[in-house]
Protein backbone atom coordinates (compact mmCIF):
# COMPACT_ATOMS: atom_id res chain seq x y z
CA UNK A 1 0.00 0.00 0.00
CA UNK A 2 1.41 3.35 -1.03
CA UNK A 3 1.91 6.29 1.83
CA UNK A 4 1.52 8.54 -0.36
CA UNK A 5 4.00 10.86 1.75
CA UNK A 6 4.50 14.32 -0.53
CA UNK A 7 7.34 17.04 0.15
CA UNK A 8 8.34 20.07 -1.91
CA UNK A 9 11.23 21.03 -0.91
CA UNK A 10 14.38 23.57 -2.59
CA UNK A 11 16.96 21.70 -4.51
CA UNK A 12 20.02 20.57 -3.12
CA UNK A 13 23.18 20.25 -4.71
CA UNK A 14 23.11 16.27 -3.62
CA UNK A 15 20.07 16.24 -5.89
CA UNK A 16 21.65 17.41 -9.23
CA UNK A 17 22.37 14.32 -11.06
CA UNK A 18 19.16 12.62 -10.13
CA UNK A 19 17.14 15.71 -11.01
CA UNK A 20 18.71 16.08 -14.16
CA UNK A 21 18.35 12.41 -15.11
CA UNK A 22 14.62 12.70 -14.10
CA UNK A 23 14.25 16.22 -16.70
CA UNK A 24 16.54 13.92 -19.37
CA UNK A 25 13.75 11.04 -19.11
CA UNK A 26 10.61 13.28 -19.01
CA UNK A 27 11.35 15.21 -21.92
CA UNK A 28 13.08 12.58 -24.35
CA UNK A 29 11.93 12.07 -27.90
CA UNK A 30 8.92 14.58 -26.61
CA UNK A 31 9.54 17.87 -28.82
CA UNK A 32 11.79 16.63 -30.85
CA UNK A 33 14.77 13.58 -31.19
CA UNK A 34 16.21 13.13 -27.71
CA UNK A 35 16.18 16.34 -24.64
CA UNK A 36 18.18 19.15 -24.12
CA UNK A 37 16.51 20.59 -21.12
CA UNK A 38 18.04 18.37 -18.87
CA UNK A 39 21.21 20.37 -20.11
CA UNK A 40 19.98 23.81 -19.78
CA UNK A 41 18.92 22.75 -15.69
CA UNK A 42 22.53 21.91 -15.32
CA UNK A 43 23.91 24.91 -16.45
CA UNK A 44 21.40 27.27 -15.12
CA UNK A 45 22.66 26.90 -12.11
CA UNK A 46 25.73 28.56 -12.90
CA UNK A 47 24.21 31.10 -14.93
CA UNK A 48 23.13 34.76 -13.35
CA UNK A 49 20.27 34.17 -14.89
CA UNK A 50 18.92 31.43 -12.16
CA UNK A 51 16.55 32.21 -9.34
CA UNK A 52 18.50 29.71 -6.82
CA UNK A 53 15.56 29.88 -4.53
CA UNK A 54 12.80 28.80 -6.68
CA UNK A 55 14.48 25.72 -7.68
CA UNK A 56 12.30 23.24 -5.97
CA UNK A 57 11.77 19.33 -6.15
CA UNK A 58 8.88 17.69 -4.86
CA UNK A 59 8.97 13.97 -3.31
CA UNK A 60 6.89 11.22 -3.00
CA UNK A 61 7.98 8.77 -0.45
CA UNK A 62 11.23 10.24 -0.23
CA UNK A 63 11.97 9.87 -4.16
CA UNK A 64 12.13 12.79 -6.25
CA UNK A 65 9.23 13.00 -8.80
CA UNK A 66 9.55 16.46 -9.97
CA UNK A 67 11.55 19.58 -10.56
CA UNK A 68 11.23 23.31 -11.65
CA UNK A 69 13.53 25.94 -12.74
CA UNK A 70 12.45 29.88 -12.77
CA UNK A 71 15.19 32.27 -14.27
CA UNK A 72 15.34 35.91 -15.06
CA UNK A 73 14.91 36.45 -19.05
CA UNK A 74 14.86 40.38 -20.57
CA UNK A 75 12.35 42.85 -22.00
CA UNK A 76 13.06 45.07 -24.83
CA UNK A 77 12.38 48.17 -22.40
CA UNK A 78 15.48 46.85 -20.06
CA UNK A 79 12.94 45.36 -16.99
CA UNK A 80 14.10 42.26 -15.45
CA UNK A 81 11.43 39.30 -16.75
CA UNK A 82 11.49 36.34 -14.61
CA UNK A 83 10.16 33.10 -16.25
CA UNK A 84 9.01 29.35 -15.66
CA UNK A 85 10.38 26.46 -16.55
CA UNK A 86 12.18 24.03 -17.27
CA UNK A 87 9.49 21.88 -15.47
CA UNK A 88 9.84 17.87 -15.14
CA UNK A 89 7.34 15.61 -13.78
CA UNK A 90 8.44 11.70 -13.49
CA UNK A 91 6.60 10.18 -16.63
CA UNK A 92 5.35 7.75 -14.14
CA UNK A 93 3.69 10.46 -12.18
CA UNK A 94 1.90 12.79 -14.64
CA UNK A 95 -1.42 13.66 -15.06
CA UNK A 96 -1.77 13.00 -11.12
CA UNK A 97 -1.64 16.77 -10.28
CA UNK A 98 1.88 16.59 -9.34
CA UNK A 99 3.03 19.25 -11.53
CA UNK A 100 0.22 21.09 -10.55
CA UNK A 101 0.83 21.27 -6.66
CA UNK A 102 4.65 22.62 -7.83
CA UNK A 103 3.76 25.10 -10.13
CA UNK A 104 1.07 26.36 -7.14
CA UNK A 105 3.80 26.75 -4.73
CA UNK A 106 6.69 28.04 -6.26
CA UNK A 107 4.08 31.12 -8.21
CA UNK A 108 2.95 31.73 -4.26
CA UNK A 109 6.48 31.93 -3.21
CA UNK A 110 7.28 34.24 -5.75
CA UNK A 111 5.08 36.83 -5.60
CA UNK A 112 6.27 36.53 -1.86
CA UNK A 113 9.55 37.48 -3.17
CA UNK A 114 7.77 40.65 -4.91
CA UNK A 115 7.98 39.80 -8.76
CA UNK A 116 5.25 42.08 -9.92
CA UNK A 117 4.80 39.08 -13.08
CA UNK A 118 6.19 35.60 -14.61
CA UNK A 119 6.62 34.46 -17.83
CA UNK A 120 6.03 30.79 -19.44
CA UNK A 121 6.70 29.21 -22.97
CA UNK A 122 4.19 25.82 -23.09
CA UNK A 123 0.67 24.74 -23.26
CA UNK A 124 -2.13 27.46 -23.04
CA UNK A 125 -4.75 25.40 -22.00
CA UNK A 126 -2.16 23.77 -18.70
CA UNK A 127 -0.83 27.34 -17.78
CA UNK A 128 -4.72 29.06 -17.95
CA UNK A 129 -5.64 27.39 -15.24
CA UNK A 130 -2.81 28.99 -12.79
CA UNK A 131 -3.39 32.46 -13.72
CA UNK A 132 -1.53 32.92 -17.17
CA UNK A 133 -2.70 34.14 -20.01
CA UNK A 134 -1.40 35.16 -23.65
CA UNK A 135 1.40 37.54 -23.33
CA UNK A 136 0.30 39.59 -26.30
CA UNK A 137 -2.98 40.49 -24.83
CA UNK A 138 -0.39 42.92 -23.13
CA UNK A 139 1.75 43.73 -26.18
CA UNK A 140 4.23 41.18 -24.84
CA UNK A 141 5.77 38.96 -27.71
CA UNK A 142 8.58 36.27 -27.46
CA UNK A 143 11.87 37.61 -29.20
CA UNK A 144 12.07 36.52 -32.71
CA UNK A 145 7.92 35.91 -33.07
CA UNK A 146 5.52 38.02 -35.47
CA UNK A 147 4.29 41.54 -32.91
CA UNK A 148 1.20 41.33 -35.88
CA UNK A 149 -0.03 37.80 -34.61
CA UNK A 150 -1.06 35.93 -30.75
CA UNK A 151 1.68 33.87 -29.47
CA UNK A 152 -0.94 31.66 -27.47
CA UNK A 153 2.14 29.53 -25.73
CA UNK A 154 3.86 32.61 -24.73
CA UNK A 155 2.01 33.60 -21.68
CA UNK A 156 2.47 36.09 -18.48
CA UNK A 157 1.20 35.82 -15.18
CA UNK A 158 0.57 39.79 -13.88
CA UNK A 159 0.45 40.16 -10.35
CA UNK A 160 0.97 43.98 -10.55
CA UNK A 161 0.10 45.92 -13.76
CA UNK A 162 3.52 46.29 -15.34
CA UNK A 163 2.82 47.80 -18.79
CA UNK A 164 1.27 49.89 -21.12
CA UNK A 165 0.53 49.24 -24.84
CA UNK A 166 3.92 49.89 -26.41
CA UNK A 167 5.03 46.90 -27.88
CA UNK A 168 7.70 44.70 -26.04
CA UNK A 169 9.84 41.69 -26.55
CA UNK A 170 10.68 39.05 -24.19
CA UNK A 171 14.21 37.87 -24.39
CA UNK A 172 14.93 34.39 -22.74
CA UNK A 173 18.37 33.89 -20.71
CA UNK A 174 21.05 33.00 -22.99
CA UNK A 175 21.93 29.93 -21.08
CA UNK A 176 18.46 28.24 -23.03
CA UNK A 177 20.42 28.56 -26.26
CA UNK A 178 22.45 24.83 -26.26
CA UNK A 179 24.49 23.66 -28.84
CA UNK A 180 23.64 20.04 -30.19
CA UNK A 181 27.22 19.09 -29.85
CA UNK A 182 27.24 20.00 -26.48
CA UNK A 183 23.83 18.06 -25.13
CA UNK A 184 25.56 14.93 -26.87
CA UNK A 185 29.35 15.28 -25.11
CA UNK A 186 26.89 15.44 -21.96
CA UNK A 187 24.92 13.21 -22.58
CA UNK A 188 27.61 10.72 -22.19
CA UNK A 189 27.28 10.38 -18.42
CA UNK A 190 23.36 9.10 -18.25
CA UNK A 191 22.34 5.91 -19.55
CA UNK A 192 22.11 5.28 -23.83
CA UNK A 193 18.65 6.38 -25.36
CA UNK A 194 17.78 5.99 -28.74
CA UNK A 195 16.81 9.60 -30.15
CA UNK A 196 13.79 9.28 -32.31
CA UNK A 197 11.25 11.47 -34.19
CA UNK A 198 7.60 11.24 -33.73
CA UNK A 199 4.45 12.37 -34.88
CA UNK A 200 3.51 15.44 -32.53
CA UNK A 201 7.19 16.53 -31.71
CA UNK A 202 7.87 20.45 -32.84
CA UNK A 203 8.45 20.95 -36.60
CA UNK A 204 7.10 16.97 -37.43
Amino acid sequence: MENNILKIRLEEEKDYFEVENLVRNSFWNVYRPGAFEHFIVHNLRDDDSFIKDLAYVIEKDGNIIGHINYSVGKLSNSISAPVLGPIAIDKQHQRKGYGSKLIEFTLKLAEDMGFPFIFVIGDENYYSRFGFESASKYNLFLDGTDTTQENPFFMVKLIEEQFNNEPVMFHNPDVFMVPEDEVDEFDKQFEPKEKLVLEGQLGV
